[in-house]
């Protein structure tokens, strides 16, 4: 599908959870994040939790942590689809926070129908896949909105 289509599908998701008004205690929300946001060059393999994670702050990650450990909510490092959607069918999951691109972003909203999930776009400075980038500011504000 054109990428127009999956930013369309996030705007109109995103619109649909905020007219929910979905509120949740923070270890019902789960900060579900994509791979492709550890630095390429990372000699660390990151497991489901992030544990292994050295915080250097050279990409993301850190501050993914950071999120988890600030608010007491529940992260994810989805390296694989369907590990993802499993994850986030958990019955003790309530509202999702999603960072990936817009293709996995849409197929995450439709499989993980009717959670509530915002979803954050990721930028691509060194092409699809590869050493992605996230505005931080944008997922802590949609933890929050959940928090509110």
């Amino acid at each position: 599908m054109p990428a127009a289509v999956d930013r369309a599908v996030v705007a109109l998701n995103n619109l649909s959870v905020r007219l929910r008004r979905t509120r949740c205690r923070p270890e019902q929300i789960l900060l579900l994040v994509a791979a492709c946001l550890q630095r390429s060059a990372c000699d660390r393999r990151l497991g489901d939790d992030l544990s292994n994670c050295a915080r250097c702050g050279k990409c993301a990650m850190s501050g993914f942590l950071d999120l988890a450990e600030r608010y007491g909510i529940q992260v994810f490092l989805a390296t694989g689809g369907r590990r993802a959607v499993a994850r986030a069918r958990d019955a003790g999951v309530k509202a999702i926070v999603a960072v990936a691109c817009g293709k996995e972003l849409r197929a995450g909203v439709f499989a993980c129908l009717p959670k509530a999930i915002l979803a954050r776009t990721i930028a691509w400075p060194c092409g699809p896949c590869k050493d992605t980038t996230v505005e931080m500011s944008e997922v802590e504000a949609a933890v929050r909105w959940f928090l509110r």
